[in-house]
């Protein structure tokens, strides 16, 4: 897109704002005057990287952001009418910054082509909608379940409007509907290259708090916000292609009709799962969805059909559509680097020849009968055990590069820590009588 399209299709809206992410995928966004996003979508427009977690040092601070031109949205709201661009980070003399989430992928994605692979990938989105942000008695806006149609669901309307928006600037849903918990939403849209949707992501994420706003809810995508009911998960379904366009992972009459490459693929996951798990569920707060009959994987698996694996191979109907669906990630990680380690850990099943074991028998979450306090067959159970796994991890130095592993590790080991000392409602209720 050149910037006279940009300009001419920003013409009647209110405002300008450029979203990227900080490195735990909190959203950050930058006003601009949108007279210069010509000039700014060449030099690019300096912001503080110190003051957004895991980008830069106090020392070494400026920052560009630029505008991905082919990335703008026109969005809708009730009270604007906004331009909104993906941005990339650069350090000062323009070159990319190695602690941009967003190049993380594209260095990824640039990997595959290299290796003759092009992917499709479509993340599922569930989040819930409060009548506040704070946890009290009135917090749910419905009781309703999966699937459920409740006139009575508040959230119904949200979900539509999310929908209404996204769809008028050019992201098509595939289906949308109430989830297992109550004020739990999930939103699906149709598959796209790998940094298409991981940029859509963003802009779902954002449009999402604000419509929240608009009927004076709030959008949450916190992992696990209540006990016994069903997390916020982000599936994450990948195809693959060759240059021809064929799907890499089918092939007919084979077991299961999955290719040599793929059971490659799949076993690169299995092998590098516990070690990206910071990732993939990267606050203390997602290790308490791991639990049986929850929907969340809990065993290092992969199965046909099966939900509670942790790789699951979903029923097509066209073998052009078979595709791998991973389980283990939630929507309060980066997805950049979510959708990054998720093609990188296949990419390296494939160049080391492995083959998966296996597939799960029946609910993967029985498979394990002898209980271990450490039992590697499993997904990490705290996010002390996956920093653990992630401490001097070679697979994950490589895929984040050196500084933005080092930043990784330092932000979560103080994340872990502050968890770790801070004492909560659960053990002043039980050992205060002590």
């Amino acid at each position: 897109m050149s910037s006279t399209d940009v300009e001419a299709m920003m013409e009647h809206t209110d405002s300008t704002e450029i979203i990227f992410t900080d490195l735990n995928g909190r959203i950050r966004r930058l006003p601009v005057n949108p007279k210069n996003i010509r000039q700014i979508a060449v030099e690019g427009i300096g912001f503080d990287g110190s003051s957004v977690a895991g980008i830069a040092t106090v020392e070494h601070s400026d920052r560009l952001l630029m505008p991905v031109l082919n990335s703008l949205k026109i969005l809708p709201f009730k009270e604007k009418k906004t331009s909104l661009f993906v941005g990339t980070i650069h350090n000062e003399h323009g070159e990319r910054a190695s602690t941009d989430p967003r190049y993380v992928l594209e260095k990824v994605v640039a990997e595959a082509e290299e290796l003759g692979f092009r992917f499709q990938a479509s993340p599922e989105y569930e989040f819930f909608l409060f009548h506040q942000d704070k946890y009290s008695r009135d917090l749910n806006t419905d009781n309703a379940g999966y699937c459920e149609a409740d006139p009575r669901d508040q959230g119904e309307k949200v979900r539509n409007r999310i929908i209404d928006v996204l769809t008028s600037c050019g992201v098509p849903f595939e289906k949308a509907h109430h989830e297992v918990s109550p004020s739990q939403h999930e939103i699906n849209f149709e598959c796209s290259d790998p940094l298409n949707a991981a940029d859509r992501t963003l802009v779902f994420n954002y449009v999402t708090h604000m419509i929240a706003s608009e009927h004076n809810l709030h959008a949450s995508f916190m992992p696990k916000p209540f006990n016994n009911k069903n997390r916020n998960a982000l599936h994450i379904h990948l195809s693959m292609q060759d240059r021809d366009g064929q799907n890499v992972f089918y092939q007919k009459d084979a077991e299961h009709d999955l290719s040599r490459k793929a059971r490659q693929f799949i076993a690169g996951i299995l092998k590098y799962a516990r070690q990206t798990s910071i990732l993939m569920a990267s606050t203390f707060n997602s290790y308490k969805a791991y639990v049986i009959e929850r929907e969340a994987p809990v065993v290092v698996g992969w199965g046909p059909r099966n939900r509670t694996s942790m790789v699951r191979i979903p029923y097509a109907t066209n073998p052009q559509a078979t595709r791998l669906e991973l389980r283990s990630p939630d929507p309060a990680g980066n997805i950049y680097l979510q959708l990054a380690a998720f093609i990188k850990m296949g990419l390296q099943g494939i160049r080391e020849g492995l083959d998966c074991n296996n597939p799960d028998k029946g609910k993967a979450y029985f498979q394990s009968t002898q209980k271990k306090v450490w039992d590697t067959r499993l997904l990490p159970k705290t996010m002390f055990e996956a920093l653990v796994e992630a401490d001097d991890s070679q697979f994950l130095q490589e895929l984040l590069g050196e500084q933005q592993y080092q930043n990784l590790m330092k932000i979560k080991t103080a994340e872990w820590e502050e968890h770790r000392t801070s004492v909560t409602a659960m053990e002043f209720d039980r050992y205060l009588p002590y």
